[in-house]
């Protein structure tokens, strides 16, 4: 009997598995702060033999390299990517035991050239069918990985590509197959909005667009509803390939109100992690707000430039702490400085700013006074599509 047990990454909208046979187990695209999957194994019971990639990521620094040493499992990739490590290098069609499941390797590509699925059995039955499979950034639910971030030159082969692996996945696989992918859960990396939280190869089939609409049209269709991705997924499949250090996550020095106002004049971001209407009501001069909570990390990586120093200011040390654990997962393994409590805490002398905030009923009355005011929408283009207000402009 296989179990699969989901570690989710909500703030980067993907998630993790741990599968086990109640003795043995092997993980799937682990995140960096891969304590959590050593917490998921000892709560089973179960001994980490294996940790299987599916592609090289781009939108987070895996903790499979590290998590393959802490346990001294076996690190498993595509034998054709380039890593500058160590590993054991699987290829299509190739059969791994781990315990009594039976991982088939099946090549999948179109959200990477080397991408990789795995479809396991329970090798205690003799002639098993596959029961799950892991399908990474290929086919998700409703939709499947985007094509295009490793450039405009592949980003149409890749997406014929895609529609073939979908293909032979429904294909090859029973209808009764149970899909484990990692992106599609708010993930940049899915193509389109995925839909729902479970599903299997015959559902899919039935609803899945790669697998009912004709290659040409698919292929148009989703190339065209591509928009852009968060500008930090550049320098994802790098430290990948390079084999990620170890994460430190213990605190920060406590900086005062003259180190932050040091920082923030030297140019740096000190993030203030509070709700939008705490930081309208008050915050210090310089700083940024980026609430903690849902695609915190996301757009921090996303706005930042790449490399500045970053200081997180939060209400609490466990606001901090989880803002700084978001953060090593994107590959910023240390805050420059951090600081608690109150807004009044960390301005010193200098007054505190602050802003009105207005609703969409203050907006309307405007309208209905017949003033117009200015309506900057900075929503991505899908958000947009759903609905705008009128005469708002977008980015």
């Amino acid at each position: 009997m296989i179990t699969v047990l989901t570690v989710e990454t909500p703030g980067l909208g993907d998630r993790s598995y741990l599968a086990h046979d109640g003795e043995v187990a092997l993980v799937v695209d682990p995140q960096r702060d891969h304590d959590r999957i050593h917490a998921a194994a000892d709560e089973a019971g179960v001994r980490i033999t294996h940790v299987f990639e599916s592609h090289i990521h781009n939108d987070y620094v895996t903790g499979g390299f590290q998590l393959a040493r802490a346990t001294g499992a076996q690190y498993l990739l595509n034998a054709d990517d380039p890593v500058s490590f160590e590993r054991v290098g699987v290829r299509d069609g190739q059969v791994v035991e781990v315990g009594t499941m039976h991982v088939r390797v099946l090549h999948t590509p179109g959200h990477t050239h080397t991408h990789l699925s795995f479809a396991v059995s329970d090798g205690s039955v003799p002639g098993a069918e596959p029961t799950v499979v892991f399908t990474g950034g290929s086919l998700l639910y409703g939709s499947t990985g985007r094509p295009d971030l490793l450039g405009p030159d592949h980003t149409d082969t890749l997406a014929h590509a895609q529609w073939h692996s979908a293909r032979r996945l429904a294909a090859e696989l029973p209808d009764a197959t149970e899909i484990f992918p990692t992106h599609g859960f708010g993930s940049f990396c899915s193509a389109t909005q995925a839909t729902g939280t479970a599903s299997t190869i015959g559902a899919e089939k039935a609803a899945n667009p790669a697998l009912t609409r004709e290659q040409d049209e698919w292929v148009r269709e989703l190339l065209a509803g591509l928009d852009a991705f968060p500008a930090y997924y550049a320098h994802m499949g790098p430290a990948n390939s390079a084999g990620p250090d170890e994460i430190d996550l213990s605190s920060p020095a406590e900086a005062d109100p003259a180190e932050l106002r040091r920082r923030i004049d030297a140019g740096e971001w000190v993030v203030d992690l509070r709700t939008g209407t705490a930081f309208a009501a008050g915050h210090v001069a310089g700083t940024v707000n980026i609430g903690l909570g849902g695609q915190f990390v996301t757009y921090l990586g996303w706005l930042m430039p790449w490399g500045t120093p970053v200081t997180l200011l939060g209400e609490s040390p466990a606001d901090v702490a989880d803002a700084q654990r978001e953060l090593v997962r994107i590959g910023i393994d240390r805050p420059a400085a951090v600081a608690t409590g109150k807004p009044e805490d960390w301005t010193g002398p200098t007054p505190l700013r602050s802003f009105r905030q207005a609703t969409f009923a203050d907006l309307a009355a405007e309208y209905d006074r017949g003033t117009r005011p200015s309506v900057l929408d900075v929503r991505r283009n899908p958000e947009r599509a759903d609905g705008v207000v009128e005469g708002s402009v977008g980015l």
